[in-house]
């Protein structure tokens, strides 16, 4: 009987690998790029004959020896629903399969963000039944080597059951480009949050790199277990070396108690990321414990406690008693203090959070980490003390950022062959960091995934960072989200790109504005721009020239649209910044007079060098054309930067 059933198993292998198959991003309901040949692809057995046809056309090929095929229909247009159809020795019919514009949609968390999570959400959803607007979600998985398929997943198409899901930003650009267009729109959403750009480049393409060659190029491969070991240890040592005990040796069930020994714990700054601070590139659980000394009225008179906002999920209690609980990285805490709970003298506060990815810890302003009385708030920003429970998550396996090129590998190399007309890219927040490398690496990613898709010059269309507090930098500490945007700035030198700015429309205490309809829309005017030839404005106010004239300066603009403007009733110009030469920057006094800028600062008599919205922070920057495109950042020095000596390692 145990013979038999392992012959009928064997069998049943051999036939279903004997069936054509076609990788995953193939199904019922897609979207095929129009007006282009059609690839299709996939495997077979030795040297079997695949026929497939669409629409009104048919074409043969034989399996290599390897098993796989590929061919290429001839070009169609907009149109649909067709059916394909894939013969070999069995059959694959997919139905329901429509002819219009392909965008990949790909970066870190602001793309992955989902429409279910934006500004008007319920009602955007109600009214989103849309059948000309598909959506593929590309699933999360690494690896170490180019992958030629993607886990499985389907094409869902627009409506009230399905678009909360999908990427908001992609979403809002279909949702212009179908309205004006007036043909179907696919978006295969292939994002993941907090990664850095270098992990959705390929290998080769550093390899080819003049900056990359002789360090990520010559890293060796590695395979997934490997690296998994190397990272599991590599955090094991950094919590080691950071608090002596790991894991602790007390059970960490009594971190919450009003009275332990904690002297020797060390101390990180509360709000801030731990990521920013020892805690590099750690996710797991981490207890935070702060004590305070209060009288007797004070302790009577407290009704909440403050704890900013935590990535991602928390527990908190007050001498050992929970008062509160939330999952959820973008969400104030404020949980009740139960009366009695506090006590006159010495109370401890511990938090144990757990971090599933990116930053980790309480974070936020510092007004929102206290307690609150009947009458004032109590801060609590400052030194906490810290211990590690244990890493989990990526840490104890192998994260998107653990490696280059593991999201490349597994999240777009398997796509290259599917026809599509271009790409939309949200991502910079992770190499704010080494922002001046970032001028390098970013082209290098267009110019690679342009190689590989073998379609040319494509359209690839960016989102420039948006304003956040981050580090509060500005130009006189120094801006590395200001210069993440100087490089992304500096990437429209490629040809066939483009630039959505959204300074005007970030949360200076979110790192994830919910206002993704204006990047959407803001995207679609580029492309409806540049790739589809409407004329139209797309985009703000750019720099072209600067003349100083005594202690004045006068700024040109293109793109101007029908002329410069700003919200403020008054007219005058905000986020203008003048230096003399002594590299001070000072706030400027600005307005527009003659269709140009004008700056002037009591500070600086001589001026040599401008600034606008140079700050992580560039919120406060109001100058528009008439269109209500904001104006680009920029500076006209080249002044020492602070990222300038900032370079990736592994």
């Amino acid at each position: 009987m145990k013979k038999l059933l392992l012959v009928v198993l064997l069998l049943s292998a051999m036939v279903g690998k004997a069936a054509p198959r076609l990788p995953h991003i193939f199904g019922d309901g897609m979207v095929l790029q129009r007006d282009m040949p059609i690839t299709i692809w996939g495997w077979a057995d030795k040297n079997e004959t695949i026929t497939v046809s669409f629409h009104e056309q048919s074409k043969k090929v034989k399996a290599a020896k390897d098993g796989r095929w590929l061919l290429k229909l001839n070009p169609e247009a907009a149109g649909g629903p067709y059916v394909l159809e894939v013969r070999g020795k069995s059959t694959i019919i997919l139905k329901n399969v429509l002819v219009g514009e392909v965008w990949v949609c790909s970066g870190q968390s602001n793309m992955e963000w989902p429409v279910a999570m934006s500004n008007q959400a319920a009602d955007v959803i109600a009214a989103s039944a849309n059948d000309q607007i598909r959506h593929f979600e590309v699933a999360k998985a690494v690896a170490g080597e180019p992958l030629d398929n993607v886990q499985p997943a389907v094409w869902k198409k627009a409506d009230p059951a399905n678009t909360g899901s999908f990427t908001a930003v992609g979403y809002f650009f279909a949702r212009v480009l179908q309205a004006k267009l007036k043909v179907p729109i696919g978006l295969i959403h292939s994002s993941w949050g907090g990664t850095d750009v270098e992990t959705w480049i390929s290998r080769d393409a550093f390899q080819q790199s003049d900056e990359f060659a002789a360090t990520i190029g010559k890293l060796p491969s590695l395979n997934l277990d490997s690296m998994m070991k190397l990272q599991a240890k590599a955090t094991d040592a950094l919590v080691q070396s950071i608090q002596g005990n790991y894991p602790p040796p007390a059970r960490a069930s009594g971190f919450s108690a009003r009275f332990i020994d904690d002297s020797k714990w060390p101390q990180m700054t509360v709000p801030g990321f731990w990521e920013e601070q020892q805690l590099k590139t750690f996710d797991g659980i981490v207890w935070l414990r702060r004590e305070i000394t209060l009288d007797a009225a004070t302790a009577a008179s407290v009704t909440k406690l403050l704890l900013g906002k935590i990535d991602d999920n928390d527990q908190a209690w007050i001498n050992g008693v929970p008062v509160g609980g939330t999952n959820g990285y973008n969400l104030q805490r404020a949980y009740a203090v139960p009366a009695g709970v506090l006590k006159e003298g010495k109370n401890t506060i511990a938090v144990r959070v757990e971090d599933t990815g990116g930053g980790g810890g309480i974070w936020g302003e510092p007004e929102t980490v206290g307690l609150v009385t009947d009458n004032k708030l109590i801060p609590l920003a400052g030194s906490w003390k810290f211990q590690v429970e244990k890493a989990v998550g990526a840490e104890r396996s192998v994260g998107p950022n653990s490696y280059p090129s593991l999201l490349y590998n597994a999240m777009i190399n398997p796509l290259i062959n599917y026809g599509i007309r271009g790409a939309i890219w949200y991502q910079g927040e992770n190499n704010a960091g080494r922002a001046a490398q970032y001028a390098k690496a970013f082209p290098l990613l267009i110019n690679d995934w342009r190689k590989k898709w073998n379609e040319g010059d494509f359209p690839f269309y960016f989102v420039q960072l948006s304003s956040f507090i981050s580090l509060d930098g500005d130009s006189q500490k120094g801006s590395t989200w200001a210069e993440l945007r100087e490089s992304q700035t500096a990437t429209r030198a490629l040809p066939n790109t483009g630039m959505a700015v959204t300074i005007d429309i970030g949360e200076r205490n979110d790192i994830h504005p919910k206002n993704k309809q204006d990047v959407g829309a803001r995207l679609a005017a580029v492309a409806l721009k540049q790739t589809y030839k409407v004329n139209m404005v797309a985009g703000g106010p750019a720099l072209s020239s600067f003349e100083v004239q005594g202690n004045k300066v006068l700024l040109s603009y293109t793109e101007t649209g029908s002329g410069l403007s700003t919200p403020d009733k008054y007219g005058y110009l905000r986020g203008f910044e003048i230096a003399g030469a002594d590299q001070q920057f000072h706030y400027a006094r600005g307005w527009i007079e003659n269709g140009k800028v004008v700056l002037e600062s009591a500070a600086v008599s001589q001026p040599v060098a401008v600034r606008y919205a140079w700050a992580d922070d560039a919120g406060d920057a109001n100058l528009f054309n008439k269109e209500g495109f904001p104006a680009e950042p920029f500076r006209t020095d080249k002044w020492k930067s602070i990222t300038g000596s900032v370079k990736y390692t592994r």
